[in-house]
């Protein structure tokens, strides 16, 4: 990718997230001061119940009205605002860059991520991520438009192996939001299950191009292998076409299965469409993303 493919990327991203986000509304969040409901006490000003004092407590939630009634001390407790929390994980292995618009897609999609976080005020921290090899990389090199040679470099240390999140540190209660083309062989149910450890809340963004999913080949082909850095001459007839659309449909409704068990939403993303076109077609009617009022 150029650098002004990143940047036109950058400002596609920011368009869209002035009307989509994450669902942060739907999520009860505990933590520091922010502008989410939350689930524990704290000093907003939407008065959720009371209780008896206790020494240690602090004088100023004390409701001296009811006091002034009984006697009693009792506390009013209020419904905290918090901070939500967002682990970012973006594939960045060499299919997610195989051809020209998908590579456009990916840097909409970290950017549209990265953006609206932000914009929400979010904790968030992001990871790259190829095979096993990871970085955690800060929010400006996304902002700035320089992650790419960090995103090249992870890519260099494990470019062909499945995707491995083992050795990340994703925290307890998070957003955990996955970009990845899911296109490499395996089981999904460890990938999901580590996902969804510690209370975290998965959310997973798939980019695809129409020639991956419903190819029209005839004929001679020579076809790349990004991972590998390999080339595959074939000759596709019908019946090996059939044999490829059959697979390609078997993987992801094993992915889409796997994550239904676990009630995570999976939104697969076209790279041939708008971005908000794009993100309409399954993020939005699944509730992966909401609508800014």
């Amino acid at each position: 990718m150029t650098p002004e493919q990143i940047k036109q990327a950058h400002r596609n991203a920011a368009a869209c997230s002035n009307r989509l986000r994450l669902p942060l509304r739907s999520k009860v969040w505990r933590g520091s001061a922010g502008e989410f409901s939350g689930a524990g006490a704290g000093s907003s000003l939407d008065f959720q119940d009371h209780r008896d004092y206790a020494p240690g407590d602090d004088p100023r939630h004390i409701n001296w009205q009811a006091y002034a009634r009984t006697g009693q001390y009792t506390m009013k407790l209020y419904r905290e605002e918090v901070r939500p929390i967002i682990d970012l994980i973006v594939d960045v292995s060499p299919s997610m860059f195989v051809e020209e618009t998908k590579a456009q897609r990916t840097a909409e999609l970290i950017a549209f991520f990265t953006e609206s976080s932000l914009r929400a005020g979010a904790s968030l921290k992001i990871h790259f991520v190829s095979g096993s090899a990871h970085r955690e990389i800060p929010a400006d090199a996304i902002n700035s438009q320089r992650w790419l040679p960090i995103a090249q470099e992870v890519q260099a240390q494990d470019p062909a192996g499945e995707l491995n999140l083992s050795a990340l540190q994703l925290r307890a209660s998070a957003f955990r939001v996955l970009v990845s083309d899911l296109l490499f062989p395996g089981d999904p149910n460890p990938l999901l299950t580590f996902l969804t450890h510690r209370h975290g809340t998965p959310l997973l963004f798939v980019p695809y191009l129409q020639s991956e999913a419903d190819p029209d080949w005839e004929g001679n082909y020579e076809f790349v292998d990004p991972e590998r850095n390999s080339r595959h001459p074939h000759r596709i007839e019908p019946r090996a076409l059939k044999a490829y659309l059959e697979a390609y449909r078997r993987h992801f409704t094993l992915w889409k299965t796997s994550a239904q068990r676990l009630q995570i939403l999976l939104s697969r993303i076209p790279a041939d469409l708008d971005l908000e076109k794009a993100l309409h077609t399954e993020a939005l009617p699944i509730q992966a993303l909401e609508v800014l009022s």
